[in-house]
């Protein structure tokens, strides 16, 4: 993969290698962790956590939680950030994914439960029923329980958008990533105006809305405060910020490793205009103590 990249007027080769010591974490383990691995490979489930090496699997899976990642694990998208494989699907929705994602969650004694999942493209749907069936047996099997989609764009759909709000989870999460100036180069297939559209129409449902970005890309700080006040004017929630970590050599470069105090002024920043809440940290991503955003 070939970048072409004007960011801050780096190149890949200048942009900076060593992590820093505020962004170290701890290897996995502990007997939760090995649970939540051996559940999740017994349903032959896929995770986010795992797909897209995320850096807090270790704590949040010794902690017994994980966000379950649906419609398989290959994705139609070819986001230049995203460990995740990139393709066209060989087959149909797995209807039993629902049982299964229910069962996981019921063994690992869920009463919070996030759901993603690849893109879709192929199906006018993107995928959608499989989120309104996967809703529907969580709620039915676990009392209580509370529910976080993170969604696709669906290509704008508006039906296959209703699909999932006609069955609202508590907290329904569409990722912008990063801020549209870089949109072409590290998200090429998507669209910002497009996914913002989708945020408002998940408010307008009444549905809690929460949306994540990347920061290390090669935005500005300036760039990130307008995205923000793009959230308010669709009636944000929850926005969640953290750094961007290159997953291999061939995925986009990490243009900067950003301190945590530029995370927390966009905390600040973010909460004064009028997101309900911000969570804002090198190590944050979407899902992460998503349980806190109900």
């Amino acid at each position: 993969m070939i970048l072409e990249l004007d960011l801050k007027e780096r190149t890949q080769e200048e942009a900076p290698q060593r992590r820093p010591d505020w962004l170290r974490v701890k290897l996995p383990s502990g007997e939760k962790f090995k649970a939540v691995a051996e559940t999740i490979s017994k349903n032959s489930l896929n995770t986010v956590c795992a797909e897209a090496r995320c850096p807090n699997m270790g704590e949040c899976w010794g902690a017994g939680t994980a966000t379950f990642m649906i419609l398989g694990d290959v994705c139609t998208r070819s986001c230049a950030f995203c460990a995740i494989k990139t393709g066209r699907p060989i087959q149909g929705l797995d209807w039993d994914e629902a049982r299964r994602v229910t069962d996981a969650s019921v063994k690992m004694k869920l009463k919070h439960v996030v759901i993603t999942s690849v893109n879709r493209d192929e199906r006018k749907d993107g995928g959608a029923p499989m989120f309104a069936e996967t809703i529907r047996q969580l709620r039915e099997a676990i009392n209580g329980v509370t529910i976080e989609t993170l969604i696709p764009d669906f290509r704008g759909d508006k039906e296959a958008l209703q699909i999932v709000l006609d069955t609202p989870p508590n907290v329904l999460s569409h990722n912008l990533e990063t801020v549209p100036r870089l949109y072409r180069t590290v998200r090429p297939q998507a669209k910002y105006e497009r996914s913002l559209e989708l945020l408002r129409r998940v408010k307008e449902a009444g549905v809690r809305s929460k949306a994540g970005i990347m920061v290390g890309l090669g935005e500005k700080e300036e760039e990130v405060i307008e995205l923000m006040k793009d959230c308010v004017a669709v009636g944000l929630d929850v926005m969640t910020i953290g750094q961007y970590m290159q997953p291999t050599k061939m995925h986009h470069p990490v243009m900067e490793w950003v301190h945590p105090d530029i995370f927390q002024k966009y905390k600040e920043v973010g909460e004064s205009l009028g997101i309900d809440h911000v969570e804002s940290g090198p190590l944050v991503r979407s899902s992460y103590h998503a349980e806190r955003h109900v």
